[in-house]
């Protein structure tokens, strides 16, 4: 699988890392995450990454609290994680932002601010748009490989052509890619990430109810479009997304560059 490196390196990750005297820009996959600011910037988008490893975490007020206080230690750090990378996102667009506290499993942000979390292994990550910009917001991360046998859990037989011929995972040392080319083949960690970003983009609340696809990840339609996939509802084929895939060594960041 080829594709085109993206920008790495000390500079970059400034961009999406907050600039706090004892906060050192971040390291390994945190950091290889942070380093995507300027591609993700290009989607109108900012970015923001955390680690449960993080001294001292803490709720940024009484709603983050008392909703970290119900959750097992380790999903309190991940979900304090998670709302950091948010703040740090909507930083990253000149937005500042208080505690985002939760309804049922979602957040909730204030008026104006919006952003999309997910985390895995530990690590948190977050985008958010820029203000006046209409962009679906969908990101998901990946660690952890998914087995070729999961496919069939969010495939339909009119995917399988997507599927790589294997799922060797790149080298942790490469720089990170997205697969090109509409003969580009992913892997199921790459495919499933890429409908989990694009569920998210497209289950959004409108009227106090969601109005996303129903269903399953089955209920998507992957497609590949140049270096990206476009993905769709099955029942609704015109109200589509474009979802970027990142490998990162065994790992996969997706998110939604826009609307298809």
């Amino acid at each position: 699988m080829t594709g085109r490196p993206v920008q790495t390196g000390p500079a970059a990750m400034e961009t999406s890392w907050p600039a706090r005297v004892g906060c050192e820009p971040p390291t390994g996959v945190a950091g290889a995450l942070a380093a995507l600011a300027p591609l993700v910037a290009v989607a109108g988008l900012g970015l923001g990454v955390a680690a449960v490893s993080e001294p001292c975490p803490r709720p940024a007020g009484p709603a983050e609290a008392a909703a970290a206080a119900s959750m097992p230690p380790r999903r309190r750090l991940e979900f304090l994680a998670g709302r950091r990378a948010a703040r740090r996102a909507l930083r990253a667009v000149g937005l500042e932002c208080g505690e985002i506290p939760r309804s049922g499993r979602l957040p909730v942000f204030p008026p104006g601010r919006a952003a999309s979390i997910s985390h895995s292994a530990g690590i948190a990550v977050a985008v958010a748009r820029a203000p006046g910009r209409e962009v679906p917001l969908g990101c998901d991360l990946e660690l952890r490989p998914l087995p070729r046998a999961a496919a069939r859990l969010f495939l339909r037989a009119d995917e399988e052509a997507l599927l790589a011929d294997e799922d060797a995972p790149a080298d942790a040392g490469e720089e990170p890619e997205t697969p090109s080319g509409d003969g580009a083949r992913w892997s199921v960690t790459e495919l499933f990430s890429a409908k989990e970003a694009a569920w998210k983009a497209l289950d959004v609340p409108e009227g106090g109810r969601r109005t996303g696809p129903a269903g399953s990840l089955r209920d998507l339609r992957a497609c590949p479009s140049g270096d990206v996939l476009r993905v769709c509802p099955r029942a609704d084929p015109d109200r589509a997304v474009r979802t970027r895939v990142v490998r990162l060594g065994a790992g996969v960041f997706s998110y939604v560059a826009g609307r298809a």
